[in-house]
Formats: structure tokens, sequence, C-alpha cells
């Protein structure tokens, strides 16, 4: 499945005829399509642009579906792997630290497919703001160094007394916006998945006897990583929604290089 997730997306969402089959493909798309939008002064995207964005979308839909599929496997996997270890009384020493090796490998790999989760639902929902980084990447062309320009200065301006705003950049600044808060909303209910899985082990574990020590192990360590987990999705929550509230410094300082 890690496997899968790598090859499968760009071999499920090419889009031939409009001639993206891979990332340079992708990047050189983009590119030429937010230029002409850029000059175009619409806030609407043509469809160069919009073909553009639909593939960027599915793509990240696809990967998110991959994710999440090897993420419910890893569960599983670790359930498994709990009870096995839990009633591995008869098992030898070396079973029993291969059981408790195999948790640990699996209590490290779900936390990062649920990070690739998370990040493949704020592509997809939000595709037009995941792929600005694409924009900034090397940039040797004259037209898009002077289009990039451009959207700086516009950035800048914004907070300004005339509030004057081109259609193209209030079209990014609001996506900008619901990229954040689409990782904001995400964050938030893994963040109360993750209390709600902490207090039931701990609770759990004071019920049970203290003779049963590798349950009450298994239990202690679904309470602490679930607890640990807590941490960063609170602060990717926070963040995310300061940044949702106000964008456009932000984008500012992501094409000064600032993010």
């Amino acid at each position: 499945m890690v496997v899968a997730f790598v090859v499968a997306p760009p071999a499920l969402t090419a889009d031939r005829a409009g001639g993206i089959v891979d990332r340079r493909d992708l990047s050189e798309a983009l590119r030429a399509a937010f230029v002409a939008y850029w000059r175009s002064g619409d806030r609407d995207l043509p469809p160069d642009l919009a073909r553009v964005v639909d593939y960027w979308s599915r793509y990240h839909l696809v990967k998110a579906v991959l994710a999440a599929l090897l993420l419910t496997v890893l569960v599983a996997l670790g359930f498994r792997l709990a009870r096995a270890f839990v009633t591995a009384g008869g098992l030898g020493a070396g079973k029993r630290a291969a059981l408790a090796s195999a948790g640990v490998l699996v209590a490290v790999l779900a936390p990062f497919s649920l990070a690739m989760v998370m990040a493949n639902v704020q592509g997809a929902v939000a595709p037009f703001a995941s792929l600005l980084p694409m924009l900034t990447e090397g940039v040797t062309d004259a037209e898009l160094a002077d289009t990039l320009t451009q959207v700086e200065r516009g950035l800048a301006e914004s907070g300004g007394p005339s509030g004057s705003i081109p259609p193209a950049l209030d079209l990014m600044i609001d996506d900008f916006s619901w990229y954040h808060e689409a990782m904001a909303g995400t964050a938030a209910v893994v963040a109360v998945v993750l209390v709600a899985t902490s207090v039931l082990a701990w609770r759990r574990f004071a019920a049970t006897r203290p003779a049963d020590r590798r349950r009450r192990q298994v239990l202690a360590a679904y309470g602490l990583l679930s607890a640990l987990l807590l941490l960063p999705a609170v602060a990717l929550a926070v963040a995310n929604a300061t940044t949702a509230a106000d964008p456009a410094p932000a984008l500012l300082a992501f094409f000064q290089g600032g993010w």
C-alpha cells in the first residue's frame, strides 16, 4: 500500500488530453496558465488553469483515499498485535519482543499515514493554493518572474488605504484562506478523536487489575501515544485557523520565501 500511495496517483489521474502526465508537465502547464490568468484581469479561472487545478484535486483525492486505507490497515494491525501481545503468555521472550517491536513500528507508521491523509484532504479541497509552491520553485522564466513580482506588490498593497485588489489576487487570497481552514478543521476533528481515544485508554487502564501487566502496558501506550499526538494536532488547528482569519500576510510571506 505504501508503494501504491507513491505510484498509483500519477497513473490513475494522468490527463493525457491536457498534456499532463508527470510533475514536469504539471509545472509547465501551471506556470503558463497562471501567467495568462493574471494578465486576463478576471477572477474566474480560465479553462487551461481550471484543467490543471482539477487534475491536482483528483491527484490529492486519490492519495487521500490510499493514505486512509493504509491508516485503516495499520490501525487494524495495531489492534491485532496488541491482542497477540496481551495473550502471549505461552510464547518465548523472543516472540514477545518481536510482537512488541512490530507494535512500535505500527505506532510510528500510523501517525505518518494520518498526516498524509490530512495533507492530501487539504490539497484535494483547496488545490489551487496547494499548487502555489510549484510557481516559485526555480523560477527562470522572465514572464513568470515579473508576474510573481506583481503578485507580491498586490499583496503588499492589499492592506493599504486604497484596498484595491486585482480579481485574480482576490481569488488567490480566498483559496489560501480555505486551504488553511481545511487543515484547521481536519486537525480539530483529529484532536477530538485523540482526546476520546486517550480518555478511553486511561479509563480502561484504571479499571484493569495490576496483575494484568501486559494489558496495562498496551493501554498505557495507547493513552500516552494519543496524548502526545494531541499536542501537534491542536497546534495545527490553532495555527491554521489563525492564518485563515488573515491570509494575505501569510500569502505574501510565502511568495517572499518566508513560508
